[in-house]
């Protein structure tokens, strides 16, 4: 037996409550369910569970449009998010549409019947569920679930301590007044040094090579001002433009003027660094500000745990474990009795879901994204991909609102396909992210690219796609809609 339904949701996250908010918003006619392959709701936010987990966004563009966050810290903490998350769907009846425990595996669309085929396996039966729907909108996100990336390090069957992924952070992991290595100089360890470090005996950030590092307030001044000024009707969104404004602002100015951000980015490190600090070594990335994401020390936490000595960062490469901690490539001992290895994600397109049209297996590497949320070629599937310079929910959402135009549009005129189709635009290099990170050039053959132009390049801009996804008119050159109801 199998259940159809006019839309399926892949994943209970952020992404994916907010899209079923959305289509019970806009298209109340609609039937739909969500298959979340955990057993609870929140995504990033209930997988992730390491010491100091938080956002790197501001929760006021983190969160949702429709229900603004309304938290004390504008950089909130996982749980927090975790629970906001949960309190949406509980509070629209979201959480009634899950299906928990369901992993999507195959997805097969048929022209003939307009329909896709999606079959799910069942955790708690080991069994295999099928569903057929109209409509797929994949809220997996960018990563895989089941393990984070880790390099082949030599020698770590011979290392006497804990070797730990934050991805699958033990629970009973006690680090007091122990030696802690943090291997990895992303958002991640810029968290977990700090947190973890008000306990272990010491904690050293070993990195390759440096990250762009600022220092965010927790709270947000002008958002508890305008707050106290304003009704909140008229205060929420002022925050939410004004916070997105910055964040453009930001990303372009590094864009258009590297060498002047990069200036304030120094002055800024040499105010919360001590005195002499070695900034060019540790602190001065080989690559322009936005070239990769930069990263947040809320409050400055990290260059407070530098400045009392409870961390340190040490700059060099890993050459081999060793019974006691780790060899460096200079030759450097260092003691260790638990290594975290906060080396990145692995990326995984819609969860690693095999996708066939017609019979034809789609390779995604080999197709372009539609407005950065569709894959030429094949109908009647939305991927909710956030921003890598801004906040994620951003263009999630707007996807969102874009595929219930979509469905409404197929539903006035008779349409039972759109499919995004390439007339013109050249594929061209570079990651639909706009960002060189390691973790995006690893999966670079298992992702779509964009095109040479729009609506096939990717701009990474809120403003250009609040236009194009909002006010813009569901008909173009590149979308095709057909097989009209019989």
């Amino acid at each position: 037996m199998s259940e159809h339904l006019d839309v399926l949701v892949i994943g209970a996250g952020l992404s994916g409550i907010g899209a079923a908010h959305r289509l019970q918003q806009s298209c109340p006619w609609a039937s739909y369910a969500i298959v979340e392959s955990r057993d609870a709701i929140g995504g990033t936010w209930d997988l992730f569970r390491y010491p100091g987990i938080r956002s790197d966004s501001d929760m006021y563009t983190l969160g949702y449009e429709f229900r603004p966050w309304d938290g004390a810290k504008s950089i909130a903490d996982g749980d927090s998010i975790r629970q906001y998350i949960v309190d949406t769907a509980v509070e629209a009846g979201i959480d009634r549409r899950i299906r928990f425990g369901h992993r999507v595996v195959s997805m097969s669309w048929s022209s003939d019947e307009a329909l896709w085929h999606v079959t799910a396996h069942r955790a708690d039966t080991d069994e295999a569920v099928e569903f057929t729907c109209g409509f797929v909108f994949s809220c997996t996100g960018y990563y895989r679930y089941d393990r984070g990336y880790t390099p082949a390090f030599e020698g770590t069957d011979q290392f006497g301590g804990q070797l730990v992924h934050p991805q699958h952070w033990p629970d009973d992991l006690d680090v007091t007044g122990k030696q802690v290595v943090v291997i990895g100089s992303g958002a991640t360890a810029i968290t977990l040094v700090p947190a973890l470090a008000g306990a272990a005996a010491h904690v050293t950030m070993l990195q390759r090579s440096p990250t762009w590092v600022v220092s965010m307030p927790s709270h947000s001044a002008v958002a508890n001002r305008l707050r106290r000024l304003l009704p909140r009707r008229w205060a929420d969104p002022a925050i939410r433009w004004i916070n997105v404004l910055a964040s453009q602002g930001s990303y372009f100015l590094s864009r258009r003027w590297p060498a002047l951000v990069r200036r304030g980015l120094r002055k800024g490190l040499e105010r919360d660094l001590p005195p002499g600090y070695d900034i060019d070594t540790h602190f001065t990335p080989r690559y322009d500000p936005w070239d990769q994401r930069l990263c947040v020390a809320s409050d400055g936490d990290l260059f407070a745990a530098l400045r009392n000595g409870s961390a340190s960062v040490m700059t060099d490469e890993v050459d081999t474990f060793t019974a006691t901690g780790l060899r460096l490539a200079s030759g450097t001992e260092v003691d260790a009795d638990v290594v975290v290895t906060a080396t990145g994600l692995d990326m995984l397109f819609i969860g690693g879901i095999e996708v066939t049209v017609d019979g034809q297996v789609v390779d995604p590497a080999s197709r372009l994204l539609y407005k950065g949320m569709m894959v030429e070629g094949v109908p009647n599937l939305a991927v909710a991909i956030g921003y890598a310079n801004a906040s994620w929910t951003l263009k999630a959402d707007l996807t969102s609102q874009y595929v219930c135009r979509l469905l409404d549009h197929m539903r006035s005129t008779g349409a039972r396909q759109c499919t995004p189709v390439n007339r013109s635009a050249h594929r061209v290099d570079g990651s639909v992210l706009g960002l060189s990170s390691g973790y995006l050039q690893r999966a670079a053959d298992r992702m779509p690219r964009q095109g040479s132009t729009f609506p096939w390049k990717v701009h990474q801009s809120y403003l250009r796609d609040h236009r194009a996804l909002k006010r813009s008119a569901l008909t173009d050159d590149a979308m095709v809609f057909s097989n009209p109801r019989r």
